[in-house]
């Protein structure tokens, strides 16, 4: 099985670094976000991977190569142009098309969920998607409303409201529906809910950051200790 790690953005919320290399080579804990990436699912059983580069794409192919330091198999998609991640998945169909079921992760995300979860569920849908409830930023106060007194303390539950996790799993039907420049969330993903085509599921304990900000390289250091 392939996995498509989505990997073009330019980051540009984590400039200063991002001017001189691309996010996906950022470093958390000693490796690179896309070497954490890949060393996750390759965990989960997962050795071929398509990496759609864009911006300083030749670092990113220069530290991964074929990927034979990791024991895995590395191919690249190209972008010209930012393509949106519709885009750059639709600009990788050449290297994925042949393949009945595939995961595809946003280049920012570091999780402990399984992806082969998505896999297993996806069956006569088109798409799968890995949901996931972010913690609270802050503790919480939780009291009395009658009488307004304080009943107890917690340090930074997990919100209700699940996200979306940015991993996925796609059958080969998906590149009916995906754009030549946009992006999945604001293209894909409406015409198949239409289609009753896109199933969620949801992860209840596992660990997740989309690195978005300088803040969130020093909250994603505990992530990747329990990938």
């Amino acid at each position: 099985m392939k996995a498509v790690l989505l990997s073009g953005g330019f980051g540009k919320r984590l400039k200063p670094l991002t001017e001189s290399i691309p996010k996906p080579l950022i470093e958390i804990a000693g490796k690179p976000i896309i070497v954490w990436q890949i060393e996750w699912l390759k965990k989960h059983g997962i050795n071929e991977f398509i990496v759609c580069a864009g911006y300083l794409r030749e670092k990113i192919i220069e530290a991964l190569g074929s990927g034979h330091r990791l024991g895995v198999k590395v191919g690249y998609s190209v972008e010209d142009e930012p393509l949106g991640t519709g885009g750059a998945l639709k600009n990788a169909e050449h290297l994925i098309k042949s393949d009945k079921v595939f995961v595809v992760v946003n280049g920012d995300v570091l999780t402990t969920l399984n992806p082969l979860r998505l896999v297993e569920k996806i069956d006569n849908y088109i798409a799968c998607m890995a949901l996931t409830k972010l913690p609270s930023p802050y503790g919480i106060v939780e009291f009395d409303e009658r009488s307004n007194l304080v009943e107890k303390f917690e340090e930074k539950p997990r919100l209700p409201h699940y996200i979306n996790a940015g991993v996925y799993a796609f059958s080969s039907a998906v590149f009916d529906y995906l754009p030549s420049n946009g992006d999945l969330e604001k293209t894909t993903f409406p015409l198949l809910v239409e289609k009753k085509s896109l199933l969620a599921v949801a992860y209840e304990n596992d660990d997740w950051i989309s690195i978005d900000s300088h803040k969130d390289l020093d909250e994603a250091k505990r992530v990747v200790q329990k990938i």
